[in-house]
């Protein structure tokens, strides 16, 4: 009986515990920069990475998505994990991607670049990229193609366009130190001055 209860623990502690103690990896879609940065107007690359975590891959279906009155995706340029990349580049805000292998027997068991995207600035603002993981898939290779994603591993990215930073304002215009009346002013009392002088010193002398 004592025999039976320490194979149960052992089977209860390698179907529970030990995952967690040995650290087992799962898969995930990620971006090779948590933040970018680029001025209204200018480009900016951002790529998008797969980790297999412990499994071996066979395909990657990634939608990535942005707010597209801040940002437009222009190209989509192919990683060298898959041997087999596709795209499609959405007017809605979205990007798919799409990695495959060319022979079931050669997976993919290292982590490296789906593809790189080019992005535009179109207006100041922040925004973020992430995965739609309601359509998103990291396949596993296995006789049922099984999805091995996991929704709470991938990444995002924040993006910030301009800098909120516009010309400063220019200086209100000075006024000149005085102006004519008050010119006029500052000739004329000495010359009355002066006046008054001289008619004084004509009756004196």
């Amino acid at each position: 009986m004592n025999i039976l209860k320490k194979l149960f623990s052992l089977i209860i502690f390698f179907s529970v515990v030990a995952p967690f103690v040995l650290g087992v990896q799962a898969a995930s879609l990620k971006f090779d920069k948590s933040t970018a940065t680029a001025v209204n107007g200018a480009t900016f690359q951002i790529s998008v990475t797969v980790d297999p975590g412990s499994d071996s891959l066979n395909s990657t279906d990634a939608y990535v998505t942005y707010d597209s009155t801040l940002l437009k995706a222009t190209a989509v340029t192919a990683g060298a994990l898959f041997p087999t990349v596709s795209n499609d580049i959405s007017t809605s805000g979205k990007v798919y991607i799409a990695g495959m292998v060319n022979d079931p027997a050669s997976s993919v068991s290292t982590a490296g670049t789906l593809a790189t995207i080019t992005f535009q600035g179109l207006k100041d603002g922040t925004g973020s990229l992430a995965f739609d993981c309601a359509t998103s898939k990291i396949i596993k290779n296995d006789i049922n193609a099984t999805n091995v994603i996991t929704c709470s591993s991938n990444g995002t990215a924040a993006i910030t366009i301009g800098g909120g930073g516009g010309s400063a304002p220019a200086p209100p215009a000075q006024l000149p130190e005085s102006g004519i009346f008050d010119n006029l002013i500052k000739f004329a009392v000495p010359g009355v001055i002066l006046l008054l002088l001289g008619g004084a010193l004509r009756f004196v002398l």
